[in-house]
């Protein structure tokens, strides 16, 4: 099997020269390339490991692994500070994700550990709802961790969440 229009073959590359192989495609934008090979779950989980602790555009949102020992790379912390003009400013939102065996062909399962009042989250354990979070339910293969961060933080500027009146601050589900 031949990966990309370079004809680059598969066989005999380590694990090192794959990693370094996609990153080309992606700064070239070879999506031919890119199409040819999914990242498997465990490199795809490290580079979005690697991009949440180096921080993610203004600070305001967050995200890490629970467990450092955690082999399997299932169970992660989320942040969030809320968004300004809106009745989430200041706040600082914690969150749990799992990623499941199937991640990211699946999307993980996310719950906030703050207690907050959303209308696509559940306002008795604080799950995201899919079916109420578009890219929950929409989701593509493409989509990381932060991409849920942050469309989360979108969403609470939304018309019909900017002003919901909110649980006391501190509070956990």
């Amino acid at each position: 099997m031949t990966l990309g229009s370079g004809g680059s073959s598969v066989v005999g590359l380590g694990l090192v020269d794959i990693e370094l192989w996609l990153c080309m495609c992606r700064r070239l934008g070879d999506v031919e390339c890119l199409s040819f090979y999914a990242v498997p779950r465990n490199f795809r989980l490290l580079e979005e490991l690697e991009r949440g602790e180096k921080g993610i555009g203004d600070g305001t949102v967050s995200y890490g692994m629970d467990d450092g020992d955690d082999i399997y790379m299932r169970s992660w912390t989320g942040t969030i500070i809320g968004p300004h003009n809106t009745v989430h400013e200041g706040r600082i939102y914690q969150l749990k994700l799992f990623c499941d065996k199937d991640y990211p062909e699946k999307p993980p399962s996310v719950r906030f550990h703050s207690r907050i009042n959303m209308t696509c989250v559940n306002h008795e354990t604080g799950v995201v709802e899919p079916k109420k979070f578009v890219l929950l339910s929409n989701w593509q293969r493409e989509y990381t961790m932060e991409d849920i961060l942050t469309q989360l933080k979108k969403e609470m500027t939304t018309p019909h969440n900017r002003k919901l009146v909110q649980p006391p601050e501190g509070t956990y589900f």
